[in-house]
């Protein structure tokens, strides 16, 4: 028997996962990463993915991957980023 259920995963609020992972938007050709810039609204690139807007669902980068390459400000990759959660 398969079992999809994960203890870091609530399927009723799929977004308040606990997972100890996080993806950011990296701009390919620069190395960099994508933050939300201090005015809320605009986005800046910065050095690290520890300075990057981090998304808590995958498919919720992909989606912004997806406008951002499609406006043409690409090209932008999905990068998973492991936390640690024990310091």
């Amino acid at each position: 028997m398969l079992h999809f259920w994960s203890p870091h995963l609530d399927p009723a609020h799929p977004e308040d996962c606990t997972q100890p992972e996080r993806y950011a938007i990296q701009l390919l050709e620069k190395g960099t990463f994508l933050a939300v810039g201090p005015d809320g609204e605009a986005l800046v690139e910065v050095n690290s993915a520890d300075q990057a807007h981090l998304f808590h669902v995958h498919e919720s980068a992909l989606r912004a991957a997806r406008e951002l390459n499609a406006e043409g400000r690409g090209p932008v990759d999905v990068v998973k980023v492991e936390l640690d959660l024990g310091g």
